[in-house]
């Protein structure tokens, strides 16, 4: 049963925000690690980016939150299907995001790389990969775009949460922030610990390097 709902981008602190919300207990947490790690899965995520909504329960049921893509372009979908759930809409300055998406999520040699896997294992993860990011770019999350265009379907998408949940089921948060307006959110204590951080840009370029080569992709942080 999912109890929190990422409806963040990629690139706006999901990697950290996927550790925080698994040590506040609401875990685990779907992110697009979980696909990486388990490639036969984007086929369900496919499915749902292209209108079959039936295959949700099965792709996040076992999860108590999401984070990152695919379910950020599926929140709506997902509010249907847990209307008890908050949802976390992740943001950061618009134009340090797209930096950010087109140095990695966004960046055609890491697409050639999955493009160019060899081995047979390899090749099937990667097509799945590219697939998924094909069906992604269904919704509007599309790596041809200009710098303008793209920046402005982040602005729209962010916006659009905004105006359609519930703002006591809301929180629009940035990863500095750290803490505090989680725990408040989430009605739980403040951890003795420091905020997590993680998935570097070089550390994410390394990870789909790794998916191209045939590696096995343990952790995305």
């Amino acid at each position: 049963m999912v109890d929190v709902i990422g409806a963040g981008f990629g690139r706006t602190g999901t990697a950290s925000l996927q550790s925080a919300l698994e040590m506040l207990g609401f875990g685990p947490c779907h992110h697009m690690v979980e696909v990486i790690k388990n490639p036969d899965t984007a086929a369900g995520w496919i499915a749902a980016l292209t209108g079959d909504t039936a295959v949700l329960p099965d792709l996040v049921g076992k999860y108590r939150s999401t984070q990152d893509f695919p379910g950020a372009l599926l929140w709506r979908e997902m509010m249907d299907l847990y209307p008890d759930a908050k949802v976390l809409l992740s943001i950061r300055d618009p134009q340090k995001w797209y930096d950010s998406a087109r140095a990695t999520i966004l960046n055609q040699d890491l697409r050639q790389h999955l493009e160019q896997a060899v081995l047979p294992d390899a090749r099937k993860r990667a097509d799945m990969m590219l697939s998924l990011a094909d069906a992604m770019a269904g919704r509007g999350f599309r790596s041809d775009l200009g710098e303008q265009d793209m920046i402005a379907f982040f602005q729209q998408h962010n916006e659009s949460v905004r105006a359609t949940v519930d703002p006591e089921k809301l929180l629009v948060y940035e990863v500095g922030q750290g803490w505090e307006p989680l725990c408040a959110f989430l009605g739980v204590d403040v951890p003795d610990k420091p905020f997590p951080r993680g998935n570097e840009s070089g550390v994410f370029a390394e990870k789909v390097r790794r998916l191209a080569a045939g590696e096995t992709v343990d952790e995305y942080q």
